[in-house]
Parts: C-alpha cells; structure tokens; sequence
C-alpha cells in the first residue's frame, strides 16, 4: 500500500476518538517508522500555559499503538498498550510537535517503543518508551 493511502486510513480511523479531541494528525510513515503531529494550544496547556505532560504521553501512545498495527501490515490484530514511560525534556508554549514512533523490540505478541517528541525545530521535548501487547482478533 502506498504512504499516502496508509496515512489516509490511519487519520480516517481516529474520529470520534482521542486523537481527534487533540488534532493528532499521522503525517509520515516508513519501513521503520510511524510520525504524527499535534498543535500545542491552550486545548492542551497545564495551568502554567505550557504543554501538559498527559498530552504528550497521549501524543506518544497514539503514535506507538498505532505504529505496532501499520507496520506490522496485519488487519487482523489488536494493540493495546501496557506500560508508557515519558520523560519530558524541554517546556513548549505553541506550534507543533512532532512524535516519532520506532521499534526497540518487535516480538511475537510484546513489543517496544521508542517515541521522540520534538518542536519544530527538531529540540527534542520528551522521550518516550511504549510497551505493547498485540494479538490476532
């Protein structure tokens, strides 16, 4: 399947959902890699007027949830995560960022991820791992 039908499928299946109440928008895949932009607005500001924590491990979930079932190329499974970990670098007050979703570790069922969190500038923010299960339906 070409990147611009894998990407419109990916977008197409977040209505209705959390990715859709944070404008996340899936923007690049390869072999390797699934990325996904968000806006940084008040929509997802602590009260200090910077970019919530929560949001960007939602951020990076929904990239590497999502990574485990483009790249693995089997309609037949479902994701779930099991354990997130984020560690927030650097603050952000607006514009985008942007989640890179990259496998550590591609097992049978367990897999591992790695999500890089970056501005616009390509400073990263957070760094994140995701450990998924995934099974046949």
């Amino acid at each position: 399947m070409k990147k611009d039908q894998v990407l419109s499928i990916t977008n197409g299946i977040c209505k209705n959902t959390l990715m859709e109440t944070l404008k996340i928008e899936f923007i690049d895949v390869g072999d390797k890699f699934l990325k996904a932009r968000m806006p940084v607005n008040s929509r997802v500001y602590q009260p200090d007027g910077v970019l919530h924590g929560g949001a960007t491990a939602a951020l990076a979930e929904s990239v590497g949830s999502a990574a485990v079932f483009v790249l693995n190329k089997d309609p037949n499974i479902q994701v779930r995560g099991i354990e997130i970990t984020a560690n927030h670098i650097k603050s952000v007050e607006n514009g985008y960022i942007y989640a890179t979703a990259s496998p550590l570790h591609q097992g049978r069922t367990i897999q591992l991820w790695e999500i890089r969190v970056e501005d616009e500038n390509d400073t990263l923010i957070s760094i994140c791992k995701l450990t998924t299960y995934k099974k046949r339906k």
